[in-house]
């Protein structure tokens, strides 16, 4: 079976960034580990973990719900389909953050500034990672044919291009 290669452009991009994201979170999660065991002991070490672990899924829903919406691409309803499955992503994404934040309020284990640090974190990580594979893939804009030849004439002026003005840019009359 041949892999058949998505017409959309935006999905390689799409693809190295979720990629490099579960590299960048592996070694997040590791220094956040260490460091917020160093600084406030076991309670650190889980806000760390599950500070890094949140954004990544916050960050990892909206390249995927994209990926999935670019299925239907060709479709008649791909537009409506596409904002549809990006902004449910958007939608669910808020709604678990508040609930999550919510359900870890007030708990024992939670360090609220080790917590904030690795979201935080996180996400610059993230904008990072947006920017270096942006700048990188080579994406196709158009296939335009350009001229060969060179056109040795210059540029024909006309009248009122040649005629010098007055500062207040009217015509000056000899």
């Amino acid at each position: 079976m041949t892999k058949r290669e998505s017409p959309v452009t935006s999905t390689p991009v799409l693809r190295a960034t979720l990629v490099w994201s579960g590299v960048v979170t592996a070694v997040l999660a590791v220094a956040g580990a260490i460091i917020g065991f160093a600084v406030a002991g076991l309670p650190g070490l889980f806000s760390a973990l599950a500070g890094v672990v949140l954004a990544a899924l916050f960050l990892g829903i909206t390249g995927a719900s994209i990926l999935i919406a670019n299925r239907w691409f060709g479709d008649a309803l791909y537009v409506p389909v596409f904002f549809g499955i990006v902004l449910g992503g958007w939608v669910l994404k808020f709604v678990v953050f508040i609930v999550v934040l919510l359900v870890l309020r007030g708990q024992s284990w939670i360090e609220p500034t080790v917590f904030f640090v690795a979201i935080v974190a996180g996400v610059l990580a993230s904008l990072v990672i947006d920017v270096v594979v942006l700048t990188r893939m080579r994406i196709p804009t158009v296939s335009v044919e350009l001229p060969t030849t060179v056109d040795d004439e210059p540029p024909a002026t006309s009248d009122a291009e040649s005629t010098p003005a007055d500062d207040d840019g009217e015509e000056r009359r000899a």
